[in-house]
């Protein structure tokens, strides 16, 4: 296992309904297809052995003894390759005949786990043949000649990777035995299925699937018959679908000619992570026995994911997900700030409009409260404060969007101001320092909270997630508002909200500022521009890519991701936009600033919370101020690029 990742598939073989000895041929020719793809855990169909349709044929002892032969040729085989396999097979124990998954690997068998639910409707007659797990007198079964572990309740385990079964009709259930499962300690669960198709019923299927994988918290793996089985009344697709916490990760092609192996990893510790923060498994009470079964996978060293792991966790990748994410999140920005102005009685809204990202976000989050509140916008007062870095663009912009949106607009230069400041502090304003920066900041700050006063309004907040994740703002200054309706946004996701917005928009002069605003390059405008009037102090030369920073908040905060693991998921999610030397220095200047600035975290004004990453010190994220992070850079210097 890598940086807790395990491989798993679903594997669809070609099947002869009756014909073991084929069957068990084609079984072990995807199981040593799986080990040469290093997957540690590889599942088959429901009775794959003989084929799911033989029907009263299960009566028949020739084709019990022939599918116990093959299931011991298969178990033979798994010496050869390090594939744990779960093949499905009926088997006999006592006077009784079962549905069973067959768990093997290195050359034995660790457990047998039969079907609980058996469907007894319309097509399906499994209780013609067989009998359910839970009417079994004993908890081992003796098959190819050795004794087993036999029941519903195995937990198959290296240590890590808890594995746990269930067969079909189980997932359909009103409570399936995987929710207990789960509950008990597995992480993955494996079901072996042969479910006809029927309009309508693959799409079910896949809710079902990401459904049971979400309550589970857990990687589920399911593979159904398909190709080969008996077509007299029902037509088998062969499914083979494998979902992680909600989501389905990769899935075979249906009515395939053509054996099939889907294969992809699932982040075992990350499900781990989820767990530990869900209560819901460590309020669990049930004591019913469980036996865990120790197993052996194999020690694959995987340096690349087949799993797609997206750059942009933050943003939905499909372009309905992300309009319906968009207009969601704007509605909780603005509902935010509507409570608060109704709570506060705030006859004015005040708002730093830059030319940037994230005061353009504010500005129309407060525009829609207002809307909303049914308050006019003349209300809300939108001032840009030019300094000795605002360049003809930002400054244009900010303008051209306060008078389409029709806000109240004042300037107020603060250069003046500011150099009153410097000789009253003694300070050289030639020196582009630390001073000179922050005091722009805390004076424009100021000239907001003293409007506010004059106004009976509130103060806007515009800084941003990304923001407060790397400390880029001025304690006292851009850091402190009265209500922030960005804290919970990330700065990946402020450009797609307002370039949303500018769809949205109808006035044509506000959308053309609103895309230029999209496209105008991230900066404080601090610093004196360049010598043709362009921005030269540039964010993300400063403290690096906001893309990768955000990533970085993503898996740290989310899953609590130690430095190596979110490296590599890096280097899998840019590949080679950015070089792994690139990657460590800015993962590595991430970790020194994320601690170094706690302390403006700490003392945050009110924000709405909009996705599952916050920093909010009352809810969120609570971290001592001067937390040390030697651990964290210690791990960051070991990381070889």
């Amino acid at each position: 296992m890598e940086h807790g990742f395990i491989k798993v598939a679903a594997a669809v073989p070609e099947c002869r309904v009756g014909d073991c000895a084929y069957n068990g041929n084609k079984i072990i020719e995807l199981l040593h297809e799986a080990d040469r793809q290093q997957v540690e855990i590889a599942v088959f169909p429901e009775l794959c052995i003989t084929g799911y349709t033989c029907g009263d044929l299960f009566g028949q002892p020739l084709l019990l003894e022939a599918a116990e032969d093959t299931l011991r040729r298969i178990v033979e085989a798994t010496k050869a390759v390090g594939t744990v396999a779960v093949v499905g097979c009926p088997l006999v124990q006592g006077n009784r005949l079962y549905n069973t998954a067959v768990v093997v690997g290195s050359g034995k068998i660790y457990g047998v786990v039969p079907k609980t639910f058996l469907p007894n409707y319309k097509e399906f007659y499994e209780k013609r043949w067989f009998c359910s797990g839970i009417e079994s007198e004993s908890d081992t079964i003796v098959c190819c000649g050795t004794k087993a572990p036999f029941g519903s309740r195995l937990l198959f385990t290296d240590g890590i990777a808890v594995l746990a079964v269930e067969l079909c009709e189980d997932l359909w259930v009103t409570i399936p035995p995987a929710s207990y499962h789960a509950l008990h300690g597995a992480n993955i669960i494996a079901n072996l299925s042969a479910s006809n198709e029927l309009v309508g019923k693959h799409e079910y299927l896949r809710t079902l699937i990401s459904q049971q994988s979400a309550r589970s918290v857990a990687a589920y793996l399911y593979a159904s018959a398909g190709l080969g089985e008996s077509s007299t009344d029902l037509v088998f697709g062969g499914n083979g679908i494998i979902a992680e916490n909600g989501t389905i990760l990769a899935e075979s092609r249906r009515f395939c000619d053509t054996a099939q192996l889907v294969a992809t990893e699932t982040d075992i510790e990350r499900l781990m992570c989820e767990r530990r923060q869900n209560t819901g498994f460590s309020s669990y009470t049930d004591t019913t026995d469980y036996r865990e079964i120790a197993i052996a996978l194999p020690d694959y060293k995987n340096t690349t994911l087949s799993r797609s792991i997206e750059p942009y966790p933050f943003i939905p990748r499909i372009d309905r997900l992300l309009n319906e994410r968009c207009e969601e999140i704007f509605n909780i920005q603005v509902s935010g700030l509507v409570k608060r102005l109704r709570h506060t009685h705030a006859q004015a809204a005040v708002v730093g409009i830059s030319g940037g990202l994230d005061s353009t976000l504010a500005l129309l989050v407060t525009v829609k409260a207002f809307d909303r509140a049914g308050l006019s916008r003349r209300q809300i007062q939108g001032i840009t404060m030019p300094g000795f870095g605002t360049t003809d663009r930002t400054y244009r912009n900010a303008l051209d969007l306060m008078n389409s949106l029709g806000v109240s607009i004042r300037e107020i230069s603060i250069k003046e101001a500011c150099i009153q400041h410097f000789k009253d502090i003694g300070h050289d304003a030639a020196s582009h320092d630390v001073t000179y920066e922050n005091s722009q900041a805390r004076e424009r700050t100021q000239i907001l909270m003293d409007i506010a006063n004059q106004t009976g309004g509130l103060v806007v907040g515009t800084g941003d997630l990304s923001e407060l994740a790397l400390g880029w703002a001025t304690y006292n200054g851009d850091h402190m508002s009265m209500y922030g309706v960005n804290a919970g946004v990330p700065k990946t996701l402020v450009r797609y909200l307002v370039a949303w917005v500018a769809r949205q928009e109808e006035n044509e002069k506000a959308k053309a500022t609103l895309l230029d605003i999209v496209d105008t390059p991230i900066s404080p405008e601090l610093i004196p521009a360049d010598e043709q009037g362009n921005i030269r102090q540039k964010t993300e030369d400063l403290v690096g890519p906001y893309e990768l920073h955000d990533f970085f908040l993503y898996y740290f905060i989310r899953f609590g991701c130690r430095p190596e693991k979110i490296y590599f998921l890096a280097q899998n999610a840019f590949g080679e936009r950015y070089d792994a030397a690139t990657i460590k220095k800015w993962l590595t200047i991430f970790f020194r600033r994320f601690f170094a600035q706690q302390f403006k975290r700490s003392c945050l004004p009110d924000g709405p919370k909009v996705g599952s990453v916050s920093l909010s010190p009352r809810g969120d994220w609570r971290m001592p101020s001067d937390a040390d992070s030697t651990l964290w850079l210690q791990a960051c210097e070991a990381l070889k690029a």
